[in-house]
């Protein structure tokens, strides 16, 4: 007869505290089938989950969330701590429109306090609140970090470690997830760092070890152990790494086996009771307990589609993607052009940078979670005489926005910045949508800004950005399958022309991936009696000025885009007009100036009314209220002829 299952008893941490080590070992197995059924019909962060289930019940075993405070890094690691803290029955809607959030919410839960889920940013968040609670007086609570998945390879987790370290009265522990890769093997100087530690006994042994012999040794053994005690800094700095923590004025613990509940709560409650800043080293296994993300070598299943929950095979077939045509395109490029280097920010896989590696290794620099060193470094490149295409997510270009501003583009260096995931994005939510990016890089002087309908141009676009010498450019496309090709019937002065109604009042500028459902609407809207031309100026900064002139013979323009409309490109076009002297409305079709929750891409389209129906009805609307305008100004001018 099996024994109950544990699973369902557990509503709250407080429940966790009544069970024995054989109990818990039950439960994490319990955890980890729910984790591998539900995210395996949801889709989600996996691998990273299924590594941190014995680190999360230890974690709410021995501090008392809300009241002890817990900060995930990269928030992709809280689903356990989410079944932990009451939301098991939400994980069939996980990452749905309406259901969980595959991040910390705090409209979900008072357990979750940090929902911007860039890595690297929480041990500051930390220190901000250890600080706040001791400038109040606020004793008896702890604060507790959970870094790692890649996140100390981050320069601001670095800065705020420095920070942490100044103050010795500050009750915060540090939890380092060592699982050795973030989305794919780490790279830099702290992975090497850590994967020392890994294969280091500690000072601590090697020091027992000297004074069991040296004590055994008549009459020089004490005088020399008491010496070799004594330059001990110099025994652990050589013996064991981890001494660089103590020296930044941490205390360190660790390596801590992250599956061994015994382990790992003794080392908590030592880092509890220490009342000062402490540095928790856990190891463990990305993607443990599950065949298929154990033999994903390369990501160990950090992020899945639907999959089969026994195989891992994906149940969904993709088109090709807008990734993959830009991966095999830079090959080729890299084939033609030796002075091309690839740069990324340890997303290799996701940006499809791993196919340039592996045609050219020595030409491919993964910096880590580092955008704003990526960025930079790059402008080092561009200088010395190479020309460097930097690929990462959209989202993640805000971090290194000063950096784009003041060391690529003030000096005019030949960098190609390319943007994977640009627009709404869909599941992973509010941080994680790529949609600031044209308003953020308007902004920015000498950068050039492509924008490419289809995979035929984001390939023409690539190979124009790589010519540029000069100044930096950039390439953004969204998330997904690449749509069909939209050939052009006219290209006029650099501006494709898709479409042309007959008699038309409306010219509609059409950006990047919007093309489909702008041709789609202009040919609804002509069948309605309203005549639209639809055009694509492909490179959005700067905009071709033949577009003011082109413009001169409408009656009205309207700009569809998927990034916000404040400071989009409606606005560039408003303001180009405006310094031309030419007065014709605007309007804009766009992301409103608010942060967008997790639903599919589609669904959130429809909320925004970025659909064929809807612009299509506003494409009608506006030409009768022209005409109803035009209609008011010809009787006007009737009755002031008659007077």
């Amino acid at each position: 007869m099996s024994s109950p299952r544990i699973l369902p008893a557990i509503q709250a941490p407080q429940d966790l505290r009544v069970l024995n080590f054989e109990q818990l070992n039950a439960l994490a197995a319990e955890i980890r089938e729910f984790l591998i059924e539900k995210v395996s019909k949801t889709g989600g962060h996996l691998g990273p989950n299924l590594g941190v289930v014995e680190l999360t019940i230890a974690m709410h075993r021995v501090f008392d969330s809300p009241k002890d405070v817990i900060l995930f890094d990269t928030g992709h690691q809280s689903y356990v701590h989410k079944i932990l803290t009451g939301r098991q029955a939400g994980f069939d809607t996980l990452r749905q429109r309406g259901g969980l959030a595959g991040y910390p919410s705090r409209a979900e839960s008072i357990h979750d306090v940090i929902e911007n889920s860039h890595a690297s940013g929480a041990l500051s968040w930390a220190d901000g609140v250890a600080r706040g609670f001791s400038v109040q007086g606020i004793k008896n609570r702890t604060v507790v970090c959970v870094v790692g998945d890649g996140a100390l390879t981050g320069g601001m987790a670095w800065e705020a470690l420095n920070n942490i370290a100044a103050n010795e009265n500050l009750p915060l522990v540090i939890i380092v997830n060592d699982n050795e890769r973030s989305y794919s093997p780490t790279i830099g100087g702290m992975a090497t760092y850590l994967s020392t530690l890994r294969t280091t006994g500690g000072y601590e042994k090697f020091l027992d070890w000297g004074k069991n012999v040296l004590e055994r040794t008549p009459v020089i053994g004490q005088p020399i152990y008491e010496t070799l005690h004594g330059v001990k800094k110099g025994i652990k700095d050589i013996v064991a790494p981890q001494g660089m923590f103590e020296d930044l004025g941490l205390k360190y613990f660790g390596p801590v086996d992250g599956h061994s509940f015994e382990a790992l709560e003794n080392a908590f409650h030592h880092a509890k009771l220490f009342g000062a800043p402490v540095l928790v080293h856990v190891i463990t296994e990305k993607g443990r307990g599950h065949a298929p993300a154990i033999n994903d070598e390369a990501e160990k299943f950090h992020a899945v589609g639907v999959v089969d929950a026994e195989t891992g095979i994906p149940l969904r077939k993709a088109g090709l993607s807008w990734t993959s045509v830009f991966a095999q395109e830079l090959v080729e490029i890299g084939r033609e052009r030796p002075d091309v280097v690839a740069i990324t920010a340890a997303m290799l896989g996701p940006t499809g940078l791993d196919q340039f590696q592996a045609a050219f290794p020595h030409r491919t620099f993964d910096v880590g979670i580092a955008e704003q060193h990526a960025t930079t470094s790059a402008a080092g490149m561009a200088y010395a005489g190479l020309h460097p295409v930097v690929a990462i997510y959209s989202t993640f270009l805000n971090r290194a926005f000063d950096q784009l501003l003041m060391d690529v583009a003030l000096h005019k260096a030949g960098v190609t910045f390319v943007l994977d995931r640009a627009g709404v994005t869909g599941d992973d939510g509010p941080s994680h949508h790529g949609i600031w990016d044209l308003a953020l890089t308007g902004v920015v002087p000498t950068l050039h800004v492509a924008a490419p309908r289809d995979g035929a141009r984001l390939v023409e676009t690539l190979r124009e950005a790589v010519e540029i010498s000069d100044a930096p450019s950039l390439i953004r496309y969204p998330k997904g399958a690449v749509c069909a090709d939209i050939p052009a019937f006219e290209r006029r002065d650099g501006i494709d022309v898709l479409y042309r109604g007959e008699s038309a009042d409306i010219l509609l500028v059409s950006i990047g991936s919007m093309a489909t459902i702008s041709v789609e609407a202009a040919s609804q809207a002509y069948r309605e009696g309203v005549g639209v031309t639809v055009i694509d100026p492909r490179w959005v900064k700067p905009l071709p000025h033949s577009l003011v002139t082109m413009a001169r013979r409408y009656k009205s323009i309207v700009v569809v885009e998927d990034g916000i409309k404040h400071g989009g490109i409606a606005s560039t076009i408003s303001e180009l007009f405006r310094d031309e002297g030419l007065s014709v409305p605007i309007h804009s079709i766009g992301v409103p100036l608010e942060f967008i929750e997790h639903s599919k891409r589609d669904e959130i389209f429809v909320d925004l009314g970025i659909t064929v129906q809807t612009i299509t009805r506003s494409l009608v609307s506006w030409s009768s209220t022209l005409k109803a305008l035009e209609i008011d100004a010809e009787v006007a001018e009737v009755r002031q002829d008659s007077n």
